[in-house]
C-alpha cells in the first residue's frame, strides 16, 4: 500500500467496471485517496504505471446496493458532482459493501472539511425501523419489474428453482428504501417470515429459523435460500432437481476474490473471480465481464498439490511480465494451473485455505 503521506492509499483491489462509451465491463484496480478514486489497467500479468482514469469524489453520491443490473447484485454506483455515474462491481457482499463504507467515510470527510466541522455519519434514524405496512412489502415484491428477482440457486446438490436468497432479500429492501440499513432489512424480513409471507427453501433457511433470535430468524447470507408462501398467489413454484454440476457447486463457500489466472493455450493473464467451496472441495472461476452465473472452468480439489513460487526470475511454465506472488495448484490429472494474487498476504491466505480442502 503507498505510504505517500500527502496522498495516501485507503484501499486498494480488483472492481469491475462498467465502461461510459462501449457500456461492456473491466476489471480494473481500484485505489482510494483521501479524494479521488484512481484506477489502472493490468496487462499480461503486470499493472500499468499509467492511470487509466480517476473519480472524484468531492460531493459524490453512492448508492450500494444498486441492483437494476439483473445477474449482478454485487455493483454499487458512484454519481459526481457533475452528474456523471460510475457502476463498480466486487467480488462479494462483504467487499463491496466495505468498499462503499470507505468511499462513503471519504466522501463525508471532504464535506466536513468544507463546512469546517465533523459530521456525523450516522443516520439519526439507523437504528429505528419505519413503519412499515408488511402487505405492501409484499406487493413491492412480487412486483413484475421492480420486485425481487426470482433464479435458480444450489444448495447442498439440490437446484432449486424460483427462488432467492437471503442476502438478495435485505439488498433489495435496502435498494427500495424500505429499510435503512441491513440489520433493519433483517428484522423486516424476519416479520414477512414469522406472518409466513415467505418461507424457508432448503435446509439453510430452516436452521437460521431454528436458532436465531425472533427478530433475527431471516439469514442475510447468500446460501440461505427463501421463497413466496405457498398460500399465496404464485409467482412460481420451487422445484428441486439433482444433478452434478449442482453437486460440484453446492458446497459451502470458503473463500471469494479476483485473482489473475494464465490461459493454458495462449498463455495471456486475466482477471477471474474465484470461488473456493468446501464439502464438496471445488474452486470454480468466473469471468467477471460476463454477466452470467456460469463457471467458466472449475476443479476437484481431492488429490491437488499447491505450493507458492519464487518471485526471483519467472518460473517455468509461466510467460508474460508478471507482477509476482505466484502460485501453482497441480490437480490429479496433472493439469497445471500458475495463479497470481495483487499481494502477498492474500496469495499467502488463499494457498492456506485451499490446502485446507485438499
Amino acid at each position: 500500500m503507498d505510504t505517500d503521506k500527502k496522498n495516501p492509499v485507503l484501499r486498494e483491489g480488483f472492481l469491475v467496471k462498467r465502461g461510459h462509451i462501449v457500456h461492456n465491463w473491466k476489471a480494473r484496480w481500484f485505489m482510494l485517496t483521501p479524494d479521488k478514486l484512481l484506477y489502472y489497467k493490468y496487462e499480461g500479468g503486470k499493472r500499468d504505471s499509467c492511470q487509466r482514469g480517476k473519480i472524484l469524489l468531492k460531493d459524490s453520491v453512492i448508492t450500494c446496493p444498486f441492483l437494476e443490473y439483473e445477474n449482478r447484485p454485487l455493483v454499487f454506483k458512484l454519481q459526481t458532482k457533475h452528474g456523471v455515474d460510475h457502476f463498480l462491481e466486487a467480488c462479494s457482499r462483504e467487499e463491496r459493501d466495505e468498499w462503499a463504507a470507505d468511499i462513503r467515510a471519504t466522501v463525508n470527510k471532504l464535506q466536513a472539511t468544507d463546512n469546517g466541522k465533523l459530521m456525523n455519519q450516522k443516520d439519526p434514524a439507523e437504528s429505528r425501523l419505519h413503519n412499515i405496512n408488511l402487505s405492501k412489502v409484499l406487493d413491492s415484491m412480487y412486483d413484475v419489474h421492480s420486485g425481487i428477482k426470482l433464479s435458480n440457486h444450489v444448495e447442498q446438490g439440490s437446484n432449486y428453482s424460483n427462488c432467492f436468497s437471503g442476502s438478495a432479500v435485505v439488498d433489495w429492501l435496502v435498494f427500495m428504501q424500505l429499510a435503512l440499513t441491513r440489520v433493519e432489512a433483517v428484522t423486516l424480513a424476519s416479520a414477512l417470515l414469522e406472518e409466513g409471507f415467505l418461507r424457508t427453501v432448503g435446509l439453510r433457511s430452516v436452521e437460521g429459523l431454528r436458532t436465531a433470535g425472533l427478530s433475527e430468524q431471516f439469514m442475510d447470507d447468500s446460501t440461505a435460500l427463501y421463497g413466496f408462501s405457498d398460500s399465496l398467489k404464485k409467482r412460481g413454484s420451487v422445484k428441486a432437481e439433482r444433478s452434478l454440476s449442482a453437486m460440484e457447486l453446492s458446497g459451502k463457500v470458503i473463500k471469494r476474490g479476483y485473482l489473475l489466472k494464465q490461459g493454458h493455450r495462449r498463455k495471456n493473464w486475466k482477471v477471474r473471480l474465484f470461488v473456493l467451496r468446501s464439502e464438496p472441495a471445488f474452486l470454480h472461476y468466473y469471468d467477471p465481464t460476463k454477466d452470467d452465473i456460469t463457471p467458466v472452468g472449475g476443479f476437484s480439489l481431492r488429490g491437488c498439490l499447491i505450493s507458492s513460487l519464487d518471485d526471483n526470475g519467472v518460473p517455468s511454465g509461466v510467460k508474460g511480465n508478471i507482477q509476482g506472488n505466484l502460485f501453482k495448484i497441480i490437480t490429479k490429472s496433472d493439469t497445471h494451473y500458475f495463479i497470481q494474487a495483487p499481494t502477498h498476504q492474500e496469495k499467502m491466505e488463499w494457498i492456506d485455505a485451499i490446502r485446507e480442502q485438499t
